[in-house]
Protein backbone atom coordinates (compact mmCIF):
# COMPACT_ATOMS: atom_id res chain seq x y z
CA UNK A 1 0.00 0.00 0.00
CA UNK A 2 3.13 2.36 0.61
CA UNK A 3 4.48 2.10 -2.22
CA UNK A 4 1.34 2.22 -4.20
CA UNK A 5 0.73 5.84 -2.49
CA UNK A 6 4.83 6.63 -3.09
CA UNK A 7 3.73 6.12 -6.73
CA UNK A 8 0.29 7.93 -7.19
CA UNK A 9 2.41 10.97 -5.77
CA UNK A 10 5.59 10.71 -6.97
CA UNK A 11 3.22 10.46 -10.52
CA UNK A 12 1.79 13.78 -9.75
CA UNK A 13 4.77 15.59 -9.17
CA UNK A 14 5.67 14.32 -12.36
CA UNK A 15 2.65 15.61 -14.06
CA UNK A 16 2.22 18.77 -12.42
CA UNK A 17 6.09 19.75 -13.91
CA UNK A 18 5.51 18.62 -17.37
CA UNK A 19 7.61 16.10 -17.44
CA UNK A 20 5.67 13.16 -18.26
CA UNK A 21 6.83 13.47 -21.37
CA UNK A 22 9.80 11.83 -20.72
CA UNK A 23 8.54 8.49 -19.80
CA UNK A 24 7.48 7.72 -23.56
CA UNK A 25 11.63 8.06 -24.09
CA UNK A 26 12.83 5.32 -21.41
CA UNK A 27 14.77 2.59 -22.48
CA UNK A 28 13.30 -1.12 -21.86
CA UNK A 29 16.28 -1.90 -19.95
CA UNK A 30 15.63 1.45 -17.54
CA UNK A 31 12.20 0.53 -17.20
CA UNK A 32 12.85 -2.93 -16.02
CA UNK A 33 15.28 -1.84 -13.61
CA UNK A 34 12.62 0.88 -12.65
CA UNK A 35 9.98 -1.93 -12.03
CA UNK A 36 12.46 -4.11 -9.95
CA UNK A 37 13.30 -0.90 -8.16
CA UNK A 38 9.30 -0.73 -7.26
CA UNK A 39 9.29 -4.64 -6.44
CA UNK A 40 12.50 -4.74 -4.20
CA UNK A 41 10.85 -1.55 -1.86
CA UNK A 42 7.80 -3.38 -1.44
CA UNK A 43 9.25 -6.48 -0.57
CA UNK A 44 11.86 -4.97 2.27
CA UNK A 45 8.67 -2.84 3.39
CA UNK A 46 6.91 -6.39 3.43
CA UNK A 47 10.10 -7.46 5.54
CA UNK A 48 10.14 -4.44 8.04
CA UNK A 49 6.38 -4.98 8.53
CA UNK A 50 6.85 -8.22 9.77
CA UNK A 51 9.62 -7.84 11.66
CA UNK A 52 8.02 -5.25 13.81
CA UNK A 53 5.41 -8.00 14.54
CA UNK A 54 8.44 -10.07 15.70
CA UNK A 55 10.48 -7.44 18.01
CA UNK A 56 10.07 -4.09 18.82
CA UNK A 57 10.63 -1.08 16.59
CA UNK A 58 13.58 0.18 18.83
CA UNK A 59 15.29 -3.14 17.54
CA UNK A 60 14.24 -3.10 14.08
CA UNK A 61 14.52 0.16 12.94
CA UNK A 62 18.38 0.23 13.65
CA UNK A 63 18.96 -2.72 12.04
CA UNK A 64 17.02 -1.34 8.69
CA UNK A 65 19.46 1.67 8.47
CA UNK A 66 22.19 -0.56 8.33
CA UNK A 67 21.04 -0.69 4.55
CA UNK A 68 22.81 2.76 4.38
CA UNK A 69 26.28 1.12 5.46
CA UNK A 70 25.63 -1.49 2.91
CA UNK A 71 24.56 0.81 -0.18
CA UNK A 72 27.75 2.74 0.55
CA UNK A 73 29.88 -0.53 0.19
CA UNK A 74 27.97 -1.81 -2.94
CA UNK A 75 28.46 1.77 -4.48
CA UNK A 76 32.44 1.37 -3.60
CA UNK A 77 32.95 -2.02 -5.01
CA UNK A 78 30.17 -2.09 -7.92
CA UNK A 79 30.14 1.43 -9.26
CA UNK A 80 33.44 2.11 -8.76
CA UNK A 81 32.59 5.27 -6.46
CA UNK A 82 35.31 6.73 -4.24
CA UNK A 83 35.12 6.71 -0.65
CA UNK A 84 36.71 8.89 1.43
CA UNK A 85 37.93 8.05 5.21
CA UNK A 86 34.96 10.40 6.43
CA UNK A 87 32.56 8.34 4.25
CA UNK A 88 33.67 5.35 5.34
CA UNK A 89 33.87 6.43 9.18
CA UNK A 90 30.57 6.96 9.26
CA UNK A 91 29.38 4.18 7.73
CA UNK A 92 31.82 2.52 10.63
CA UNK A 93 29.59 4.27 13.31
CA UNK A 94 26.07 3.71 12.01
CA UNK A 95 27.17 -0.03 12.18
CA UNK A 96 28.41 0.12 16.06
CA UNK A 97 25.64 2.65 16.34
CA UNK A 98 23.43 -0.17 15.17
CA UNK A 99 25.00 -3.00 17.19
CA UNK A 100 24.86 -0.81 20.62
CA UNK A 101 21.29 -1.03 20.61
CA UNK A 102 20.75 -4.90 20.31
CA UNK A 103 20.42 -6.56 23.55
CA UNK A 104 23.50 -9.06 24.64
Amino acid sequence: MRTVVVLIFALGIVIARGEYVGLRTLQPRTLSYLILSGLATGISWLAYFRALQLAPASRVAPIDKLSLPLTIVLAGLLLGETLSWRLILGALLMVAGALLTLEA
